[in-house]
């Protein structure tokens, strides 16, 4: 056992369970934010781009903005609460991440946060918002991908995090950020299939530990649900009538629209991947295929006027500014949690 794993285990010994009633309800959240970057400079990234007085224009007004705006989508998306998790791809540093939940309009939502450190040249990262009172923090772990054995240029890490949920059950939750098509998808696609086999590897190790494993996978991942590396590496089908509690099962594969949209056509690029425990119906989390959806709020659409229809309304068009939100939507999910009584 891994000293990662025996960590895990020991946290969830001695935690002691939250107070609730019978039933309560888990809402997850990923948004791929399009380059959350701030104005300064790292001198070990290729940052360039998002400097002041750099071809994009960007500049700390447009900064606060772009804050001001991922903070809307969130509390969009509250309801009757925030969304207890918030994966989030596209992220620079925690420096964004302090702005967001201390200096945005989601600074009373009172959300704390873990991130990666990646070693991915342009010094984008993935991190995960979570509420303290509906998720109690255990252990986190950074997924290196071992990016020589392709010759490739490194990519970001898959963030591990586990928390105690409000049935007192362990929840692990993996945000990825999978490597871009640059290049083309066919030659890209290696890369994308290691990233999958890393994570899937991963995903194996915490169920063989865990006497009921729940466990959620989200994230941008460059590919469709029915790609290779999503389908057939991961091993993430559509829910069918046989539900397994090891297997895994992408809650996005058939549904209608998409997350992201090119030359006219939407496809669905952001994953939630659960395994099979959820779907069973006879644990204390549960949820359905229904319970996940594509969040199409209005603000975050605008007209395509090359292809018709609507598309995101991006923050840059290339390299002009264009004032939106992102160039991907966010997915959300509901999952029931019985509770035991106080």
């Amino acid at each position: 056992m891994s000293l990662f794993s025996k960590i895990l285990l020991g946290f969830a010994a001695c935690l002691t369970a939250f107070e609730c009633g019978a039933q309560q309800t888990l809402r997850v959240m990923e948004y791929n934010v399009e380059n959350l970057f701030d104005c300064r400079h790292d001198s070990l990234k290729h940052d360039s781009e998002y400097l002041p007085h750099a071809t994009r224009g960007w500049s700390w007004k447009r900064y606060h903005e772009k804050l001001n705006r991922i903070a809307k989508v969130i509390l969009a998306a509250s309801g009757e609460q925030v969304p207890d998790l918030v994966g989030l791809c596209e992220v620079e540093n925690a420096y964004c991440l302090d702005g967001l939940v201390k200096y945005s309009p989601l600074r009373d939502a009172a959300y704390r946060y873990v991130m990666t450190d990646s070693p991915d040249e342009r010094g984008i990262d993935v991190a995960l918002l979570y509420q303290p009172s509906s998720f109690r923090l255990i252990a986190e772990q950074h997924i290196r991908i071992p990016s020589r054995e392709l010759k490739r240029k490194p990519t970001r890490d898959i963030l591990h995090v586990a928390g105690r949920v409000l049935s007192g059950d362990t929840l692990d939750v993996f945000v990825c950020h999978m490597p871009s098509r640059s290049g083309g998808e066919k030659q890209s696609e290696p890369y994308r299939l290691l990233t999958a086999r890393t994570l899937r590897h991963a995903a194996d190790s915490v169920m063989k530990i865990r006497k009921t494993p729940y466990l959620i996978i989200m994230g941008d991942f460059n590919d469709y649900p029915e790609s290779r590396s999503v389908c057939q590496t991961l091993g993430a089908g559509k829910p069918g009538k046989d539900i397994s509690s090891l297997n895994l099962y992408n809650l996005m594969n058939g549904k209608p629209g998409g997350t992201y949209r090119y030359r006219g056509e939407w496809g669905i690029l952001d994953q939630l991947i659960l395994n099979g425990t959820f779907l069973e119906l006879k644990g204390n989390l549960t949820t359905s295929f229904d319970r996940a959806r594509i969040l199409t709020f209005p603000f975050l659409l605008e007209e395509d006027e090359n292809y018709g229809g609507d598309k995101p309304f991006r923050t840059y068009n290339g390299m002009k500014y264009h004032g939106g939100y992102s160039d991907h939507l966010p997915v959300c999910l509901d999952i029931d949690l019985k509770c035991p009584v106080p």
